[in-house]
């Protein structure tokens, strides 16, 4: 592993991602000091009392400050953060994020940071939780993680090298991924079980009989909804940033759904059973799930 020390790190955005990679490198040692630059007061002014930064400061402060900037805004907010850091940022300051989408940002980055696009090292990890704001970060959320960097070809190698050094300091694992075929895998994996998970929710609260429902239901309906309780304005901007490869994954799980209902029409308990046993040798043999 790279030994890393990080003189400033500025945290755009202090919520679950952005305090967590402060806190994990401040518990490795990698960092100096932290500061904290986002939209709402209240929230900079708990970071500082979790500890989680030293200093609430302005966008242009912490681009002029910082060794390396984290972004971990709502994606639809990076176009405008990017613009608002490029005047100021230092010759040899690098950026890296922590958005779920990669192509829309680097498109947001070209055109907000122009010139200084090659400061910028796409990243996002492969974490997260339901839980939000600067109370629930947590140092030990990427150990055995996996963050995936989409780096430019303008990257100098040694920037690329820095960043993926911070998110080994976090205990992650890093793998460097083309853009769209990232888009296209966590539209699969993460986009589409929070989109389900969120529908379902609309469903089951859309009905007369709501209530019963929520009463009788178990811990297999609070493990399937729990992603449903994430940031909506985090999660419409990334639906929004990633429509066509979430659609793609939409036709794709409909035709599933749709054979599987034809099996229950017509009683075909053979091809229902095969199916659920599929899945849960699946489920079972997948490296992330819990024995």
């Amino acid at each position: 592993m790279t030994t890393l020390k990080i003189g400033t790190l500025a945290v755009i955005g202090v919520g679950l991602i952005g305090g967590s990679f402060a806190a994990a490198l401040r518990r490795a040692g990698s960092v100096g000091r932290v500061l904290g630059a986002g939209r709402r007061p209240e929230t900079l002014a708990q970071a500082v009392t979790l500890g989680l930064i030293d200093e609430a400061v302005t966008l242009k402060e912490a681009a002029t400050r910082a060794d390396l900037i984290f972004i971990a805004a709502p994606v639809g907010a990076f176009e405008a953060i990017f613009a608002e850091i490029a005047p100021h940022l230092g010759s040899k300051t690098i950026v890296t994020d922590g958005g779920s989408t990669k192509r829309n940002v680097i498109e947001a980055a070209r055109t907000g940071l122009g010139s200084r696009i090659a400061q910028f090292v796409p990243g996002h990890p492969m974490a997260g939780s339901h839980e939000k704001g600067p109370q629930a970060a947590n140092p030990d959320l990427y150990q055995g993680r996996r963050v995936m960097l989409t780096p430019l070809v303008e990257n100098h190698p040694q920037d690329i090298a820095t960043v993926q050094a911070a998110w080994q300091q976090c205990g992650a694992n890093v793998v460097c991924i083309d853009p769209s075929q990232h888009d296209g895998a966590v539209a699969a994996v993460s986009h589409l079980p929070h989109w389900v998970a969120a529908l379902f929710m609309q469903y089951i609260i859309g009905g007369d009989d709501a209530m019963l429902k929520l009463e009788t239901a178990g811990t297999g309906f609070r493990d399937f909804t729990r992603v449903a309780q994430g940031s909506p304005e985090m999660w419409r901007d990334i639906f929004m940033a990633n429509r066509d490869a979430v659609l793609a994954e939409l036709v794709a799980l409909r035709q599933v759904m749709d054979r599987a209902e034809h099996a229950l029409r017509e009683h075909d308990a053979v091809w229902l059973e095969d199916m659920l046993d599929r899945a849960a040798k699946a489920r079972a043999e997948w490296p992330g799930g819990t024995k």
